[in-house]
């Protein structure tokens, strides 16, 4: 099934660059604002009066929120015209984000994030829907791919650069910038960005029928397995290098990882409307055996660079294929759809964030490669076996 969606821009020979770049920022400020902590908790602990593993539970409840107001503030805000819910959203990230720069109470932050993942939740349903709407039929998966973009981005550069902001002129400021940002983006879209009319919520696009949906489930399964596996390894990634006495080099390795995410985009981006399938089983294949290499060969450092540099180049753009797919399964039921595979995306997070610690208080941190690897084969047989209605051939 594909999106049958009635637009003015459908009739268009081009992306609507302009537009296109209002959402992909949309979701760079999202996972920018989420993950920022992580990289200036030392001096957040210090201000909060917490201890880093308390100060890091501000990521873990963002994330949290996003997974579980994804669907229901998609359903309560599904008529509304699409540009007023994303203006509503980065209002909400940019007070936010002020406000959690202005805490110096614990339980007061964790409170702000909280709202801070709502906002978000209200962000990503809608970015891959949106563009595909704005894009002509034979070039939806590529507006996917431009519009969900801003997340390996934001991996890659915008929390390094928030990180060295901070480091400069306290954690503080890199939290203002980013509400700074948002506004830049609100005003953004408004000169930019079609308000494209709400989208139905009539029987037929009930939770529990778009779930019934042949393929989705597979879609759904093949994401939570390649997100946690992700989440497990990347959250403690630091952890990681340092038992393969590589810790010296952590800013350097996890450079390789973001250069190549970024690489990812492009080619993603590129051939996504026709050769989904192929480069969904490529990314679930690299990422694994890039597992393999880290699970076996840590000792040899020029092979741990290659095979983070090939697990960037496999996640890079991982979201857009997951979401496209999970589109393309769906059809007129996509804008649900996301919003589901949002409550997925970011449950893994955390789900991934939570497991790995209990591997490595339990199991050392060697474990979390070969826990990797164990749920990409899952996610590879899966997205493999689904060539139906899931990852079709030819698609």
């Amino acid at each position: 099934m594909t999106e049958t969606l009635s637009t003015p821009q459908r009739t268009a020979t081009r992306l609507p660059g302009k537009a296109l770049f209002g959402l992909f920022f949309a979701g760079f400020i999202a996972i920018l604002t989420e993950c920022l902590p992580a990289g200036l908790l030392p001096e957040m602990s210090v201000t909060l009066h917490a201890n880093a593993a308390l100060t890091g539970q501000v990521v873990t409840i963002y994330a949290l929120a996003t997974a579980l107001g994804a669907i229901p503030l998609s359903r309560l805000t599904a008529r509304w015209p699409r540009r007023n819910v994303l203006m509503v959203a980065l209002a909400v990230v940019l007070v936010t984000n002020a406000l959690t720069a202005l805490s110096t109470d614990y339980t007061l932050t964790m409170v702000i994030r909280f709202v801070a993942g709502l906002g978000t939740a209200m962000v990503w349903p809608h970015l891959g829907s949106y563009a595909a709407r704005l894009a002509p039929a034979h070039l939806q998966g590529r507006a996917v791919a431009v519009a969900s973009a801003g997340t390996p981005i934001a991996l890659a550069l915008g929390v390094p650069l928030g990180t060295l902001v901070g480091s400069v002129g306290g954690w503080q400021i890199a939290f203002y910038a980013s509400a700074v940002l948002a506004g830049l983006n609100m005003l953004w879209m408004l000169a930019t960005l079609p308000n494209m009319p709400g989208l139905p919520t009539d029987d037929r696009f009930r939770l529990t029928k778009v779930l019934m949906i042949p393929g989705l489930r597979t879609v759904l399964f093949a994401l939570t397995a390649y997100m946690v596996a992700h989440n497990i390894l990347y959250t403690y990634v630091t952890d990681f290098l340092g038992y393969a006495g590589m810790s010296s080099q952590a800013g350097w390795v996890l450079f390789a990882f973001g250069v190549t995410s970024v690489l990812s985009v492009l080619v993603v981006g590129t051939h996504i409307d026709h050769h989904l399938r192929r480069l969904t089983v490529g990314s679930t294949l690299v990422f694994a055996v890039s597992a393999l290499v880290l699970a076996v060969l840590s000792g040899v450092p020029v092979l741990v660079y290659v095979a983070v540099a090939a697990w960037g180049l496999a996640f890079g753009s991982s979201a857009s294929l997951f979401i496209v797919a999970g589109m393309k399964a769906t059809g007129e039921a996509a804008h649900v759809a996301q919003s589901i595979t949002i409550t997925v995306f970011s449950g893994s997070i955390a789900i991934g964030g939570f497991l790995g610690g209990l591997l490595i208080d339990d199991l050392g941190t060697g474990s979390i490669t070969w826990a990797t690897l164990v749920l990409l084969v899952a996610a590879a047989v899966a997205v493999i076996g689904g060539h139906k209605h899931a990852f079709p051939k030819g698609a």
